[in-house]
């Protein structure tokens, strides 16, 4: 049975994100802390927090082992994306995009 968890509108760019689920993708559940433990990107804490929810999801709502869990999907989708401008010579401004993302990682028992 897949367990899943979801970040909503995390101020940081989904193609950021990315690069950090694309080294937990497949990976047992308690490998994939311990390497997003020591990630340096923004990204690794958002997704270990994730992470973290999805393994205490199927834990406590489903009764699954947490040993035999592994990272079965994990995405991360385009959000609102905020506008800014930045103010430029001779009056003009150039616009600024804050993207934010959606982050999903499901979990299930193997």
């Amino acid at each position: 049975m897949e367990v899943r968890s979801t970040a909503k509108t995390v101020r940081i760019a989904p193609r950021k994100v990315r690069l950090v689920l694309d080294l937990i993708r497949g990976k047992k559940a308690d490998e994939a802390l311990a390497i997003l433990k020591f990630t340096p990107n923004k990204g690794g804490a958002v997704v270990y927090k994730v992470l973290k929810s999805a393994i205490a999801n199927a834990t406590h709502n489903n009764q699954l082992d947490e040993e035999k869990l592994y990272v079965k999907a994990c995405w991360a989708d385009e959000a609102i994306t905020l506008k800014r401008f930045m103010p430029r010579a001779k009056g003009r401004a150039y616009g600024i995009n804050k993207r934010c993302s959606h982050v999903t990682v499901v979990v299930e028992e193997r």
